[in-house]
């Protein structure tokens, strides 16, 4: 064909509205975040877990006198709870456990606002949390025992030892992150020592102490559960290791199903807490 023919036919497809090639459409570019949030994708897990339990005890996989069944184990929940001694056993751990995250958040918080606000202060606190940290709290527990016997006092004094490590490292790592200018510009406009703090510092630390809190909380959990299990005459570790000395397969789970869901729900509702006071921030989270 030649050139002069091409012409006309592009000049008559042209007239005629025709397109040799239709134009591709851009293709929608890719998310690369983990998506918009599952409702309650916090409880998919846990299900799963407990779905493939009752499937192996179902088809006897799992043999029932080391691990018995989920509906023997809400049976045996249901009699605790008939006759009380789970309420009551509940309701001594979650003392215990709320003092010692109380006394344990407000000893780390304090000492994390001395040592990040002062240079002497960090002087002083950090290297002794250091060392702490580097110490387990159970293994304190022989000389908590020397020291306070084996009352409550040396039980909550172990949680609270557990709680405010985390508190402390997540609170003064925030402190730390601090930009600079923000303490500059609290200076421009000639705030206060209290209104620095009120301001800049809580706000600013705030992301960390939340953080701390989650991990503190986890904390108060295990320790918990050792503490019940020394010399304890009530709570959910005491029932458990009674159940062990009679070997009683499906009281232990039980406590250990009620530990589980302690722990779930108390971090559940520090998540909470967590997305309502920091709901200016945009992460991946959502």
């Amino acid at each position: 064909m030649s050139s002069t023919a091409l012409s006309r036919r592009t000049a008559s497809a042209a007239a005629t509205g025709e397109s040799a090639r239709p134009t591709p459409r851009p293709r929608p570019r890719r998310k690369l975040g983990p998506g918009r949030p599952v409702p309650y994708g916090w409880a998919l897990g846990p299900l799963l877990l407990l779905a493939v339990w009752a499937a192996g005890s179902a088809a006897g996989l799992i043999d029932a006198r080391s691990l018995p069944a989920p509906w023997t184990i809400a049976a045996t929940a249901g009699d605790l709870v008939a006759d009380g001694r789970l309420q009551s056993h509940f309701a001594t751990s979650a003392q215990r456990a709320l003092l010692g995250l109380v006394f344990g958040t407000a000893a780390g918080l304090l000492l994390a606002l001395v040592a990040g606000l002062s240079r002497l202060g960090e002087g002083i606190v950090d290297g002794p949390v250091q060392i702490k940290r580097a110490i387990p709290s159970l293994a304190l527990i022989p000389l908590l025992v020397l020291w306070f016997g084996i009352g409550e006092t040396m039980k909550v004094i172990t949680i609270a030892l557990g709680v405010f490590v985390p508190i402390y490292i997540h609170t003064h790592n925030g402190l730390r992150t601090i930009d600079n200018r923000y303490a500059e510009l609290a200076e421009t406009v000639r705030l206060s020592r209290l209104q620095f703090v009120r301001h800049v510092v809580l706000p600013g630390a705030l992301p960390g102490f939340l953080l701390g809190l989650r991990f503190g909380v986890t904390a108060a959990w295990l320790a918990l559960v050792v503490v019940e299990q020394v010399n304890a005459t009530s709570g959910i570790g005491y029932m458990m290791e009674l159940a062990r000395t009679y070997g009683q397969t499906d009281v232990i789970i039980v406590g250990l199903v009620v530990y589980g869901l302690l722990g779930l729900v108390s971090d559940a509702l520090v998540r909470l807490v967590e997305r309502r006071t920091l709901s200016w921030r945009r992460t991946l989270a959502g």
